[in-house]
């Protein structure tokens, strides 16, 4: 698999690890937000915008269920346990049999950290947040994403600062004008296109 750099093409040279292993720069994005930023909404972003533009590739099932691990962390931060439980639960099921190690994940490890904090949500009372890390067995994985995060490698594997609101709950306060303006567009082009067919 070649690496995905900054300029979206699949074929520009890659980061090397785990045998010669190249990573999709979105990949490596994402590991700096889950771990230095604890931004599991934009990591959801980066992977599934990646995955989306990206749907032969191999390591899709595992995409999904490192985009899972990140949601799942954002609804437990906010305390919507339910969506957290279900996210968490499609995360273990896509990460295991090899897919998390194929990318430079310590798979076992990983699958024990979910399977733990599985249990730790089924009790909602007694329940209290901590962010999980994703145990990187790929050291050339690890040093991309050091070169990578800049300045917020200092703040690599420290706890969520929930006192950041636009952190904790950034699908409700995020612009979203593009987005809508999007959806316009597209719904203007749909009935021009049933407006030629009439």
């Amino acid at each position: 698999m070649m690496t995905d750099n900054s300029n979206g093409t699949a074929d520009s040279p890659g980061l090397s690890g785990n045998g010669g292993r190249r990573y999709p720069d979105a990949y490596v994005r994402y590991l700096v937000h889950f771990h230095a930023e604890r931004d599991y909404f934009e990591c959801h972003e980066v992977l599934e915008e990646y995955w989306k533009e990206h749907p032969g590739d191999a390591d899709g099932e595992a995409y999904v269920g490192l985009i899972q691990l990140a949601v799942s962390l954002y609804h437990q931060r906010r305390g919507n346990l339910a969506g957290a439980v279900k996210m968490l639960s499609g995360a273990i099921r896509r990460l295991g049999s090899g897919a998390a190690a194929e990318l430079g994940i310590a798979e076992v490890e990983l699958q024990r950290l979910m399977g733990a904090r599985l249990v730790e949500l089924g009790d909602p009372a007694a329940f209290v947040y901590a962010d999980l890390d994703i145990p990187l067995a790929d050291q050339a994985l690890l040093r991309a994403c050091e070169e990578t995060s800049g300045a917020s490698w200092e703040r690599w594997g420290q706890p969520s600062d929930l006192s950041d609101r636009y952190l904790i709950h950034k699908h409700t306060l995020r612009d979203r004008s593009g987005v809508v303006e999007e959806r316009e567009r597209q719904r203007k082009q749909r009935q021009e296109k049933r407006g030629e067919g009439a």
